[in-house]
């Protein structure tokens, strides 16, 4: 080291830190110093104040205190966690000898140190970093030409994706959204300079915390290419299927960014499955958002529909579920086989019951396998394989043992997913060989998990470390036996570790004994080593070690074991899955009297006594009454537009959502929540439905809803269901009117789709007799003694008003206030005076002469302040009649 880095501070260590920091930029280092992870300089001032931990000082560097703070080597994961979920990535630098082993290289030698892993938000594989319930997708883009090429992969599962999108003659913007509202992803891989256009820039504002730019150079697709063939050791990808250059592109980034993050170590990744564009249902982001089909507004999954419908009791049941929802299929036959499991546990109660009775106790075993395949997972992960494997012949007996002596059989879609199971007891049997059935450790390190019996050395080291007590006692008895020394004892400490000690005034006769070694001369004793003693100490001091070494050489058999049966672990992971959704799903139904849905390719979109999934689930948990259900008769013979009038709070919003929900939950293989649905699949949904802003990016209620209603215009065709309440508010009166009054007409006339179109503007009533395919619905109420009653029916008509003002009243606006609406209400309505507001207003009585009336109308009147100041308990009866006299004379 030169004497000018010395004079600035500059060690070893610090040499060594600043020569790691430099090769990750864009990382928090998590340095390894013993017991702790440590970080320096910007980094711990970022992490002090991100884990609100304490900011303290190590040293100085150029005459500075250098900031340091630190979490313990056991339990960062917790903090790891904390950092992630607010946007850091990590690079973890591990020590990668001790300090003994770097002092025999020099007296000097800084301990080697090298980084293992960089941990990113769609890296993560620990349980509990993720959200078992939920995919952790990592999504890569890459465009050529017209084509967006999407790959997208969960580490924590091995699930791996692509999809080409033809973006010429559509907008780019709008394709993208899409699928980034589908997938959710925690990260987003691009080139940086797609940034550099406003619109992606636009775009991807909302997702800026989950971008991970990438230089351009990154997006080679020959590099690519490589990758995807070195990884699965094919010869050509085209044994996989057919994939543009954008997707090869996109999906080679996936396995290098892997590879870079992951320090060379791949996990198991299944082949990629190609997602066609038109394969699933387009949902764009705000429709998803409308109909809170994942999580609610409010970001709560209890209160959305996937919340309500979720009874699955696996971690790969749930994130199926969670897909089948985000993506509902367009393939009829998919849909019905779909179906057909969930129609076979609803007639089977009790297979259902015993099946999900099962499922309950596997654990995540997609999970488990991907930490085995990256060497991080446990004895608990192997447990987990062998948990879930062992219980295939349980389920296959319980679902087919009902038929086997009946000529029932089981339908094909269930029969399907059985012989997905696949045969793994030769892999169960060796595990269950191996692995203690105590306690397990969470981690490998902690050893003593593999059983007794399993491999004769292990157990003769154990013997060995056990039987080390007995050992030193029966040594110290013979020497004190060869010595005459009744009084000599064998002790350890961590200094110079076993030795033999005897009182001072036996010093010169234990010296004299060349058979024992001098150590150490305390004040009243002095100590000894013997040869034999040395090497009890070294085998028993081995014995741990060595007994640790080898069970992490049998672990790691048994993962290679695991490895090589990896993709029929996955199959049989992805039929467990299907089970479990299907047998969750015809729970369900049963107990909220779901009908099945006849799904087909016609245009027909017939719902009778529909009802909304989550609304109702809301009821019944209240214990507030039944939910009221509506026919939707749309497409085919019936019209294809409903024009909706009627009141605020009469139910219009739930019924706009309920359809949309229903074609959601139809298409995706569920039951739905209504006495019959015959829905012609629905290739795009749209749903336009209450109202917010987007002050961020300086856009107002009303633009965001005319871009919104823009996109359903340019996308939209006889397929789409199209939901739209209130468009056109926002604005003056008439202007709203004429943008609703154009949107109804083109929908009509140009998309041709199935749309519910909600309104105020009851001037749009008129059109029924132009549009022939559009018929007038309202919302059924009933007026009583001055109070109007929502009976939430949908009826055929229009409403006649819109019941503003009693639902200002309910919500609790000031009577004074509600008088006065009611005074201009009337006079507008009047229609002299309905074109001349400025004489409205000079006609009309002034707010204060309310005000006025209601202080004249608060004052009490002499009768009132004497009848307040009787005390009736205090009065004879005479009393009381003269007084009641008194008071009917004030009233005179």
């Amino acid at each position: 080291m030169t004497d000018e880095k010395k004079a600035s501070g500059m060690t070893p260590m610090l040499e060594q830190y600043f020569e790691t920091r430099k090769a990750y930029p864009g990382y928090l280092l998590f340095y390894r110093m013993g017991d702790f992870y440590e970080m320096f300089f910007e980094d711990a001032v970022a992490a002090s104040k991100a884990l609100d931990i304490t900011l303290t000082k190590r040293g100085q560097y150029n005459g500075e205190d250098i900031p340091m703070c630190g979490v313990p080597f056991h339990a960062y994961e917790a903090y790891l966690s904390r950092l992630i979920k607010q946007g850091y990535k990590v690079a973890i630098c591990e020590q990668m000898e001790n300090p003994a082993e770097a002092k025999k290289r020099g007296y000097k030698s800084v301990v080697k140190r090298d980084v293992i892993r960089l941990v990113t938000a769609g890296t993560l594989t620990e349980d509990n970093l993720l959200d078992t319930r939920k995919n952790n997708f990592l999504l890569a883009i890459s465009k050529i030409g017209d084509s967006l090429g999407a790959s997208w992969l969960d580490l924590s599962t091995g699930d791996f994706y692509t999809e080409n999108i033809i973006i010429s003659g559509k907008s780019e913007k709008t394709q993208l959204s899409g699928l980034l509202a589908r997938l959710n992803p925690v990260e987003i891989l691009l080139p940086d300079s797609y940034l550099q256009n406003q619109q992606m820039y636009e775009l991807f504002a909302e997702y800026r915390s989950q971008l991970s730019p990438l230089p351009q150079a990154r997006f080679n697709s020959e590099n690519a290419k490589r990758n995807l063939l070195n990884v699965f050791k094919v010869e050509s990808l085209e044994v996989f299927g057919s994939f543009s250059r954008a997707e090869i592109t996109s999906a080679g980034v996936l396995i290098d960014y892997i590879e870079t993050t992951q320090k060379g170590r791949m996990p198991k990744i299944e082949k990629p499955v190609k997602v066609f564009e038109h394969q699933v249902m387009e949902i764009d982001g705000a429709t998803r958002r409308s109909l809170e089909l994942v999580e609610s507004a409010s970001s709560i999954r209890n209160s959305s529909l996937l919340g309500v419908m979720d009874r699955t009791v696996t971690g790969v049941g749930a994130r199926m579920l969670a897909s089948r929802i985000a993506a509902p299929l367009l393939d009829v036959d998919e849909i019905n086989q779909r179906l057909d499991v969930v129609s076979f546990f609803i007639d089977e109660e009790f297979i259902r019951q015993d099946v999900r009775s099962l499922l309950k106790g596997c654990p995540d075993v997609e999970r488990a396998v991907s930490r085995l395949s990256l060497g991080r997972g446990g004895p608990r992960d192997m447990s987990a394989v062998k948990c879930v494997l062992e219980v295939l012949p349980k389920l296959k007996n319980i679902i087919s043992g009902l038929h086997q002596n009946t000529v029932k059989e089981l339908p094909s879609a269930v029969s399907d997913i059985i012989g997905k199971f696949g045969n793994h007891d030769n892999l169960v049997d060796e595990i269950g060989r191996a692995l203690t059935t105590d306690d397990l450790p969470l981690l490998t390190r902690d050893g003593d998990f593999i059983a007794a019996g399993y491999y004769p050395p292990l157990d003769e080291l154990r013997n060995l470390k056990s039987n080390s007590k007995q050992v030193i006692l029966q040594m110290q008895e013979k020497y004190a036996a060869e010595t005459g020394i009744s009084n000599l004892k064998i002790k350890y400490n961590n200094v110079i570790g076993y030795f033999v000690e005897v009182p001072v005034k036996f010093a010169t006769e234990m010296l004299e004994n060349k058979k024992f070694i001098h150590r150490q001369s305390v004040l009243n004793a002095v100590r000894f080593t013997t040869v034999e003693l040395t090497e009890i100490e070294n085998e028993i001091r081995g014995a741990s070690e060595k007994a640790l070494a080898i069970e992490l050489q049998l672990f790691d058999n048994l993962v290679d074991l695991v490895k090589a049966s990896s993709e029929d672990i996955s199959r049989t992971a992805k039929a467990v899955a299907e089970l479990d959704v299907g047998a969750a799903l015809a729970d369900l139904a049963a107990e909220k009297n779901y009908c099945r849905p006849l799904v087909d390719n016609s245009l027909d979109f017939e719902i009778r006594e529909g009802r909304h999934p989550v609304v109702e689930a809301s009821l019944d948990a209240e214990h507030s009454g039944a939910f009221v259900g509506n026919n939707c008769l749309l497409g085919g013979e019936n019209s294809s537009i409903w024009l909706i009038t009627g009141p605020n709070m009469a139910g219009k919003s739930t019924f706009l959502r309920q359809n949309a929900l229903i074609a959601v939950m139809a298409q995706a293989g569920a039951y739905v929540p209504a006495s019959s649905a015959h829905i012609g699949v629905v290739s795009k949904l749209f749903s336009r439905v209450g109202a917010s802003d987007d002050l961020a990016r300086g856009r107002s209620t009303f633009m965001v809803e005319m871009v919104e209603t823009a996109g359903i215009l340019n996308q939209a065709d006889e397929r789409s269901l199209v939901i739209l309440d209130e468009i056109g508010r926002g604005t003056a009166t008439f202007d709203g009117l004429s943008i609703a009054w154009a949107v109804v007409e083109h929908l009509h006339e140009v998309n041709r789709s199935r749309a519910l179109f909600a309104t105020h503007y009851h001037e749009l009533t008129s059109l029924v007799g132009k549009l022939h395919k559009m018929t007038l619905h309202c919302m059924k109420i009933k007026e009583f003694n001055d109070e109007v009653i929502f009976l939430h029916e949908v009826i055929d008509g229009a409403a006649d008003r819109s019941y503003g003002i009693h639902v200002a009243k309910l919500a609790g606006l000031p009577s004074v206030v509600v008088k006065r609406a009611e005074q201009v209400l009337s006079s507008l309505e009047n229609d002299k005076k309905s074109g001349n507001i400025k004489e409205l207003a000079d006609d009309l009585p002034l707010f204060a002469s309310l005000r006025e009336q209601e202080k004249a109308e608060n004052v009490k009147s002499p009768a009132q302040l004497a009848l307040e100041a009787l005390n009736p308990d205090n009065l004879s009866p005479r009393e009381a009649l003269e007084e009641l006299y008194k008071l009917k004379e004030m009233l005179k």
